[in-house]
């Protein structure tokens, strides 16, 4: 759902270190496993759990829609000491929107909707602005919707209609197909198009036509009133401190954009079902798994509802998702039938660098940096430079954050290529988010930091120079 960060740093240490159990764990190990990779990713795990301050965490690893690894490592409630289980239940974030897109997939091989109908048709009074955008572009998140306005209040209960009145009053930030940029707000609208369709919530539709048939037992639409057994807790770090997450309303909780449970296993039958044509056809998926185009024929690196790309010779597909304290991601190799799964219920967990380390011990061309991540304690100064990275990502920098040498050196031409660069990350916004530190030193009264962007087949380093009076005097970006 949102895409955000919490920096600070848990310090309970007797929690995440000397009471960190292994829970669950199960493997099966066929002919092209290595024997030795268990200990690999057990030991992986606890020590990113143990750096990132993740209070719990579930993996799973598929070969061909089966398990060949399974996981469940700390608790899913600290106030308990809960251990996280196998049928532990998380909430999806983003991960959820591909199960909203495989509901609009399903309407359209019935005939109820076409790609290319516009808002138009079934929102009779949309805005002019919407006369243009189609079915298709929500999916690819090519409509030019904003996402949710600043001041949108997630304590507030709001109706569909009040939502789509929220929607219709937001300006567009592009032309529809003109460019990609992730919107929350489109895949809200498709959840409310779902009903205008169907006349279904789309949560119901979802729960008689994929999860039911697929087996996902513990897979819903997210509610907090009901009693939902093995429902983990979630948690966020302020100041170092780890808290209980924020409440929010619970229509806030209901939106198509990532609102829902679901467990490890769930997962692991989604993955299954996605090697049949049940729920969509083989054909269907290949469409949703193929990179959008953009007005001018240049290709995207989304399809409907999932990231794809290909990486280290690997064609990958795959998303992530963040939404109230909890962080997930599913990473599918689907030429060669591997998959990586992985829940967690901290915040500040940095999925993809988990996603991607995991990979690594199954095809080694995904090997995280060797650089070691170092404590930060200038957290100013890194929101100030991941402020500036999200600018320069959109073409929209402040100059007077540079010393007048560094912005004689750096503008227009340096600057436009770094825009550029960061845009090779899959998922910009969300890579600078879980930008972390590896360098700090000073010089002749000038501090250097040097951060590590982790995407989940590339590296971004970012050289920064700072003066005493907190301006930018240099400035570097490199990709490795």
């Amino acid at each position: 759902m949102f895409s955000s960060v919490c920096p600070a740093r848990f310090r309970m240490i007797g929690v995440l270190c000397g009471l960190l159990p292994l829970v669950g764990f199960a493997l099966l190990t066929p002919a092209w496993a290595v024997p030795a990779i268990p200990e690999k990713i057990d030991a992986f795990v606890r020590t990113e759990m143990e750096r990132q301050q993740i209070p719990g965490l579930a993996v799973a690893v598929l070969q061909h829609g089966k398990i060949t690894f399974q996981g469940a490592y700390g608790f899913s409630n600290l106030e308990h000491r809960v251990p996280v289980r196998a049928e532990t239940v998380f909430q999806s974030g983003s991960v959820a929107k591909q199960f909203t897109a495989t509901a609009v997939m399903m309407l359209v091989q019935e005939g109820r909707l076409a790609l290319d109908d516009t808002l138009s048709r079934h929102f009779p009074d949309a805005p002019a602005s919407w006369s243009k955008i189609t079915v298709r572009h929500l999916l690819a998140h090519t409509s030019g919707m904003a996402d949710y306005p600043k001041d949108f209040d997630l304590q507030r209960d709001h109706t569909e209609d009040e939502m789509l009145a929220i929607i219709k009053a937001a300006p567009l930030t592009f032309a529809p197909g003109e460019r990609w940029d992730y919107s929350n707000l489109g895949y809200v609208t498709l959840g409310i198009l779902i009903r205008k369709v169907t006349g279904q919530f789309y949560g119901d539709f979802l729960a008689e036509r994929v999860f039911r048939p697929l087996g996902m037992t513990t897979a819903r639409v997210i509610s907090e009133a009901d009693i939902i057994p093995n429902r983990a807790a979630s948690y966020r770090l302020v100041n170092g401190e780890l808290k209980n997450i924020e409440w929010v309303s619970p229509t806030t909780n209901t939106t198509a954009d990532g609102s829902l449970y679901f467990t490890i296993l769930d997962l692991a039958r989604w993955d299954a079902a996605l090697y049949t044509d049940t729920p969509l056809p083989r054909a269907t998926l290949a469409q949703m798994w193929t990179p959008a185009t953009l007005n001018n024929g240049q290709p995207t690196t989304y399809g409907f509802g999932w990231a794809t790309e290909q990486n280290h010779g690997h064609r990958t597909v795959y998303h992530g998702g963040f939404w109230q304290g909890f962080k997930s991601m599913i990473v599918r190799l689907p030429d060669e039938g591997l998959t990586i799964l992985l829940l967690a219920n901290s915040a500040s967990a940095r999925e993809l660098r988990l996603a991607r380390g995991l990979l690594a011990i199954y095809r080694p061309k995904f090997a995280l940096p060797a650089e070691k991540v170092i404590a930060d304690q200038e957290r100013p100064v890194t929101r100030k430079i991941k402020a500036l990275l999200l600018q320069l990502s959109v073409g929209e920098t402040d100059r007077t954050l540079f010393t007048p040498d560094a912005q004689a050196e750096l503008f227009p031409a340096q600057a436009a290529q770094m825009g550029v660069l960061l845009n090779t990350l899959n998922l910009p916004i969300e890579v600078i988010h879980e930008a972390e530190l590896v360098e700090r030193r000073e010089k002749d009264g000038v501090r250097h930091y040097r951060y590590m962007l982790t995407d989940l087949g590339k590296t971004v380093f970012c050289t920064v120079q700072m003066t005493k009076d907190d301006k930018i005097a240099g400035l570097q970006l490199t990709r490795e």
